[in-house]
């Protein structure tokens, strides 16, 4: 941290926290205590009212208020929780940026609207699972596929497909232009154009392994914006379910990405989903045990019988 950086993070310390000594600055930012006695001269000597307490440490003058930006309770309450949501999805180093400004909006807060925007955020709470495996695998490589976004390098991966090719491999070493990152029901997903495809393609970080960073450069295609992409949808094939009723209302909630229709039912549920092939739904379906029928394709139907009939021998 430069020195003014480090001058305006003091500034912010001293609204936040109202006294901190010398030595408590020094080791909030990893610093020498006579480095911040020279930026307490130096702040003073650029007006801002500085006041030292012998024995008690440093304070600034009542009234002055840094930087002049005013939030509402219902704004502070939006940015603080989302520092919370980036500093749990995001990878560590924006985690940390994500801490470091939540301190900041703090410190600019009037006391009132601090108070009232603390009593409104106990209200909510982002959990996340801190033993989650998938959530580790993607933070490990956001920060990777994130600077060869902005930096418009090439990656490269070994990727595990949900289905297996014909041949029954499921594995590949993709070579990819990455051009942006969406976050996807909980799950992180890379658009990217695939050497290997020659085409647009979507990978799954979680799925993703032996990551390495090219350095190769590429050129974003000046008319693709992330934001107005729209994936083409080649999902063809209707797979059509029967729900038991003490299932019901767990599978409605499951929310699963290739519902089109859930209907009510006497039986329970009747549930329509489109996919691209019906052994995408296979563990899911299979997951609900004898609380969900198949009722079409006759195909796919067959294909639950004989996982039924493998997982019976094998008990």
């Amino acid at each position: 941290m430069n020195k003014t950086d480090r001058m305006l993070a003091i500034v912010l310390e001293l609204q936040r926290n109202k006294m901190l000594r010398a030595e408590d600055l020094a080791a909030a930012f990893e610093t020498s205590v006579r480095t911040i006695y020279r930026d307490i001269q130096a702040l003073s000597e650029a007006g801002v009212p500085v006041v030292g307490a012998p024995g008690q440490g440093y304070s600034l003058m009542e009234g002055y208020f840094l930087p002049p930006v005013s939030f509402t309770v219902e704004e502070a309450v939006a940015l603080l929780i989302g520092t919370q949501f980036v500093e749990q999805w995001f990878d560590d180093r924006y985690g940390r940026k994500a801490q470091a400004s939540r301190g900041k909006i703090e410190a600019i807060l009037p006391e009132p609207v601090c108070k009232e925007a603390s009593r409104i955020r106990e209200s909510f709470r982002l959990l996340a699972s801190a033993g989650d495996v998938t959530r580790i695998q993607e933070k490990a490589f956001m920060e990777v596929v994130r600077r060869a976004i902005l930096e418009e390098r090439k990656i490269r991966f070994r990727y595990s497909k949900r289905i297996a090719e014909a041949d029954g491999n499921r594995q590949s070493i993709r070579t990819v232009a990455p051009y942006g990152l969406v976050l996807h029901q909980g799950s992180w997903v890379l658009i990217a154009r695939c050497d290997l495809r020659q085409d647009i393609r979507h990978f799954r970080l979680s799925r993703m392994t032996e990551l390495i960073d090219l350095e190769e450069p590429f050129k974003l295609p000046p008319n693709f914006q992330l934001e107005e992409y729209q994936p083409p949808d080649d999902r063809n094939v209707l797979v059509r379910l029967s729900v038991q009723p003490d299932i019901a209302d767990k599978v409605r909630e499951s929310n699963n990405f290739y519902t089109e229709i859930i209907e009510d039912h006497p039986e329970g549920l009747l549930v329509t989903l489109r996919v691209r092939q019906p052994e995408e739904l296979l563990q899911w379906v299979l997951g609900w045990g004898g609380g969900v029928v198949v009722l079409e394709p006759e195909a796919f139907r067959q294909r639950i019988r004989n996982e039924a009939e493998k997982m019976l021998k094998r008990y």
